[in-house]
């Protein structure tokens, strides 16, 4: 099952397997006519963002980005949501974008790319379809050797997208309006797509333009998604059965790039499938249900939780869904699990081993395969072998009257807190480890970040997801 309030999901597929704009803007009839003054950049922009599931868009307004914002809010489908400044802004449309599927933040030209540009780079390490919008300088401006406002003192206006290029997978600088309808609609659907951040620049005098090229209402997305090599699955699914079936005690562990791939529910039918014990690394905890009937907790090495790592590196096969290993998840590198054991499931390739990898391989279509086959020899030895080890964790004692306020006593409340409805954010530092022990019910999502680590990002996190309960019963735990 997915996770019940989504805070954690990417952007859904609907019923016939495609990503696409809600079924209201389905098409059933040739798009119908725009009145010339409305056939503008922004309104066209404004309805893309509309379509693909946008309905607020975080901006901090500047005397670049002004006239775009007054059209964007004019849009009636769309929120403009103000925030102090362009960095909260950012993470704001991160934790939208972990909501919702795909976030949107708006900002003026270098004083605001500069600023939002952190937040977009963590966007990226956590592959979020985040669109960047930025008003620019004036179209008549380029070429002209002219010194702007907001800038460093020079007249070369390509300094914010050049620092925008190693974080965003595509983008986009829009001075003419001839094009502007192609590189709006190709910026947004490579950011569907490749789930990453996208770069749009819009000149300052343009926004309001009406132009023939906006004269329809815009054709809704169809995005296709990206389909198995039949013959590449069936050989990884072959590798992996054998692989698996001659392990006596195998467990699988999820990873934060399950949620990339949309493949939570998928790994949860292969849990029940297979048999096997059910671990999460840190960063992917709320992706699982921790009430799955085998769930042994968090694995992170020396800081796992109680009996995890002894199962986890003891197996002498283990099936990582959606890894990431750098210095942190990994404690320092000093896991102790063996390559020769591992296999990874990547959103798109599958490595068996030391053996070969599978490239064009959907880590969906894998584990759903791959529950259907491991059924038929169930293995629960791991699990059986947690239940022999396993010690119930015990209970703080009663805080004395006047004494201060304990870790161990403040998280046994946390505990008894949660629900459902609730969302976690954990910041970086101590509430990291203590999260982990946090057992998660139905539905209860979690924020933790364990790549980018920037501190006081799961601000605009929590910022976004009291925003978000004026359309959901989402209730959010920051715990710094």
């Amino acid at each position: 099952m997915e996770n019940g309030n989504g805070y954690l999901n990417g952007h859904k597929a609907v019923a016939n397997g495609v990503v696409a704009c809600p079924a209201a803007f389905g098409v059933s009839s040739p798009a119908p006519m725009i009145a010339s003054a409305e056939a503008t950049l922004s309104r066209h922009l404004a309805r893309r963002l509309v379509q693909v599931g946008v309905s607020d868009v975080f901006a901090v307004p500047g005397d670049f980005n002004l006239a775009l914002l007054d059209h964007l809010i004019e849009e009636p489908g769309l929120r403009l949501v103000g925030c102090c400044n362009e960095l909260n802004a950012g993470y704001a449309a991160d934790g939208y974008a972990r909501a919702k599927g795909v976030g949107a933040c708006a900002v003026t030209f270098t004083v605001g790319g500069l600023s939002v540009i952190n937040a977009i780079a963590g966007a990226y390490s956590e592959n979020l379809p985040v669109i960047c919008i930025v008003g620019g300088p004036n179209s008549n401006d380029h070429g002209t050797n002219r010194i702007l406002h907001h800038t460093i003192g020079l007249p070369d206006f390509s300094q914010e997208l050049r620092c925008f290029q190693p974080v965003t997978c595509h983008q986009v600088v829009i001075n003419n309006l001839d094009d502007a309808h192609e590189q709006i609609d190709k910026a947004i659907a490579t950011a569907l797509k490749e789930s990453k951040p996208v770069y749009i620049s819009v000149a300052c005098n343009i926004p309001g333009v009406s132009h023939p090229a906006f004269s329809h209402e815009p054709i809704p997305y169809c995005l296709a998604v990206r389909q198995s090599n039949k013959m590449g699955l069936e050989a990884a699914l072959q590798a992996t059965v054998e692989f698996l079936n001659k392990a006596v005690k195998p467990v699988m562990v999820a990873g934060p790039n399950l949620r990339v791939a949309k493949a939570g529910a998928a790994f949860e039918e292969l849990a029940d499938a297979s048999g096997y014990a059910v671990a999460v690394m840190p960063s992917a905890k709320g992706l699982v249900a921790e009430t799955l009937p085998r769930f042994i907790g968090t694995y992170w090495g020396a800081v796992s939780t109680a009996f995890c790592t002894e199962i986890v590196e003891s197996a002498d096969a283990y099936l990582f869904a959606g890894p990431i290993f750098n210095d942190y998840s990994s404690v320092g590198y000093s896991f102790l699990l063996k390559k020769e054991k591992l296999v990874i499931v990547q959103p798109d390739r599958v490595t068996v081993g030391n053996g070969p990898t599978f490239g064009c391989v959907m880590m969906k279509d894998f584990l759903t395969e791959l529950g259907k086959r491991l059924r038929k020899k169930r293995n629960t030895t791991a699990y059986e072998n947690y239940k022999r080890i396993f010690v119930p964790q015990g209970q703080p004692p009663e805080s004395e009257p006047g004494e201060p306020l304990r870790v161990n006593v403040l998280f046994k409340h946390v505990q008894q807190m949660l629900t459902g409805d609730n969302a976690v954010i954990a910041e970086t530092g101590d509430s990291w480890f203590n999260c982990q022990k946090l057992k998660l019910p139905d539905g209860c999502g979690q924020a933790h970040h364990i790549l980018y680590m920037n501190t006081s990002r799961q601000q605009g996190h929590h910022t976004n997801a009291q925003w978000n309960q004026y359309d959901s019963c989402v209730q959010v735990r920051v715990l710094a």
